[in-house]
């Protein structure tokens, strides 16, 4: 259990966030549980905001916006890599997750929200805020040419590869599902969807940009790198959204 907090100005009560980051994986329905348990005690005023960050075992998730077309590989060729599919009722299309890519979800009060310099934040600047927490992770390792906040296209990119996706729920206030960052998965997975509906939206991930940069095995050293990633992330979203009293709990 770690705990930190930061100075707070006078006249305003501290911002608390609790982290949860779990050392195995998470099977995706199980996630969902969760995040709905937390979500349901959250609009109550029963718990504080809560991120949680793990990773995935292998599963692709439908969102909202399907089209059946963006799955391109049948039930038994999915079932035979070890992948489930699951319908989730976050925002956007079908996507991955998988070892090796960080996912957090924000289960957070959106109407107390409020950015770093204070400002409310509705549903759109909250994605980009999410898309500049991921920003903020590729650039502290010098992937300095990775963008977001591109017109129709959620998520962060390098080039026209995505390393980064965004998909969330709003309801009675409260955010559930996040983002998706591409640490150093098993990108062939992305082979057998459309990722995002988005047929030129080829993969990338941190590995393989900090390898692109620095040459030759660089790259592999963010896989053992998991810790300083998760940490950079979380790092990123606090001061994204202005918290200053924080407890991280390892599960």
């Amino acid at each position: 259990l770690g705990h930190a907090e930061a100075g707070v100005s006078s006249g305003r009560m501290a911002r608390r966030l609790i982290v949860r980051m779990f050392a195995d994986t998470v099977r995706y329905g199980e996630a969902l549980e969760l995040q709905e348990s937390i979500a349901s005690a959250r609009r109550a005023g029963a718990v504080a905001d809560t991120l949680l960050v793990l990773q995935h075992d292998h599963v692709f998730t439908v969102g909202k916006r399907p089209n059946d077309y963006n799955i391109l590989s049948n039930e038994a060729v999915l079932a035979s890599i070890g992948a489930e599919v699951h319908k989730a009722n976050r925002g956007g299309d079908v996507t991955y997750h998988g070892p090796g890519q960080t996912v957090a979800y924000p289960l957070v009060g959106l109407r107390e929200l409020r950015d770093a310099n204070g400002k409310s934040l509705g549903a759109r600047r909250y994605v980009e805020t999410l898309e500049d927490v991921m920003l903020d992770v590729c650039h502290s390792f010098g992937v300095c040419d990775a963008y977001g906040r591109v017109p129709l296209k959620t998520g962060v990119w390098v080039g026209e590869k995505k390393i980064g996706a965004v998909g969330v729920q709003i309801r009675q206030g409260v955010t559930t599902h996040g983002l998706a960052f591409n640490r150093d998965p098993d990108l062939s997975f992305f082979n057998h969807i459309v990722s995002c509906g988005l047929p030129d939206a080829k993969p990338t991930s941190l590995a393989d940009e900090v390898a692109r940069l620095g040459g030759s095995g660089v790259g592999r050293r963010v896989w053992a790198a998991r810790a300083e990633v998760e940490a950079k992330l979380v790092q990123a979203f606090v001061s994204r959204f202005g918290y200053d009293d924080v407890s991280v709990h390892r599960e």
